[in-house]
């Protein structure tokens, strides 16, 4: 049996179309499954909670979301027991950087096979997000600056859903980057990594927490991040100037900017961020709202999920 929890909303509608695409083949094929579809935000999170509560040690329950990288947070937050749950991964969303990260197929159909035929089972760190309200898991990454402001206001903007019809939504986080670029005041961060690593910078653009290498519809930010080495892999862009960020940026399609000087990548098992000031932060590429503080740490058990091949 395989339990679906679907974004309908996806790619601004094409969740649902996607959906009924593979609801044809699993009834076509007779495989049992039972579906969900989520009807606001954080239902995916509760009907994790109660999906993966069917669960047993020796008998966990394949539990696949369909959506985006943030229908993956959400699903992720409310699984009650990790030791419960077979993962899988159908991709609908637009920045897909999971799939990338996890060398799953970004075709919706070819990621079906992948679940059905059930070849490799991964384990991946998962971690926390600790801030003043409800704890969120991620799979992806979290951050706070620049890149939040930018997935903030991307999560309002009609021209996203026109543009991810025709195929073309990356292009509202490119030009949305670049305002927001243009606009966006640097500011004074603390990071404490392991309780006894401590770094101070002025001009901080933004920093991402990653649990995998790619971010932001595929900038290779953490070229060496993995996600079963129960490490946290955090970049941090600052001091630099906006013309040199603008340079440094696409270089991160390839993971090169790290030999510009203003990026830092630190490694660490747990890490505390304050700012001066409340910038916007995410969580997954979803809005996370204005912060001062975010604590990251990893859930003591690992996900067990479905892969077409084993991750080096």
């Amino acid at each position: 049996m395989y339990y679906f929890i679907v974004n309908p909303n996806s790619r601004s509608g094409a969740g649902q179309t996607i959906w009924t695409q593979i609801l044809e083949r699993l009834n076509q094929e007779k495989i049992p499954h039972k579906a969900w579809l989520t009807e606001y935000v954080g239902h995916a999170s509760k009907l994790a909670s109660e999906i993966s509560s069917l669960g047993t040690n020796e008998h966990p329950i394949s539990l696949i979301a369909l959506g985006g990288d943030g229908t993956i947070a959400e699903v992720l937050t409310g699984i009650q027991d990790f030791d419960h749950v077979l993962f899988g991964y159908i991709p609908t969303g637009s920045g897909n950087d999971f799939c990338r990260s996890m060398n799953l197929p970004q075709d919706p159909m070819d990621a079906l096979n992948v679940i059905l035929q059930k070849k490799y089972i991964h384990t991946m760190d998962v971690p926390c997000l600790h801030t003043n309200g409800p704890l969120h898991r991620f799979g992806v990454s979290t951050g706070m600056g620049f890149d939040a402001a930018v997935c903030q206001e991307v999560a309002t903007s009609t021209a996203r859903t026109y543009l991810n019809r025709v195929g073309l939504g990356k292009l509202v986080y490119l030009f949305i980057a670049l305002k927001q670029l243009l606009f966006f005041n640097p500011v004074a961060m603390e990071f404490h990594l392991d309780g006894k690593r401590n770094y101070h910078y002025e001009k901080v653009f933004f920093t991402a927490v990653m649990n995998q290498g790619y971010e932001g519809g595929g900038f290779l930010f953490c070229p060496n991040a993995k996600s079963n080495d129960g490490i946290l892999d955090v970049i941090i862009i600052e001091g630099m100037s906006k013309l040199k960020i603008l340079c440094c940026l696409p270089t991160a399609f390839f993971g090169k900017h790290t030999i510009f000087k203003g990026v830092h990548i630190l490694r660490c098992k747990n890490i505390e961020i304050n700012s001066a000031v409340p910038v916007a932060a995410h969580r997954d590429g979803e809005s996370g709202g204005l912060l001062t503080q975010i604590r990251v740490s990893f859930e003591q058990k690992p996900l067990k999920i479905i892969l077409p091949a084993a991750l080096s």
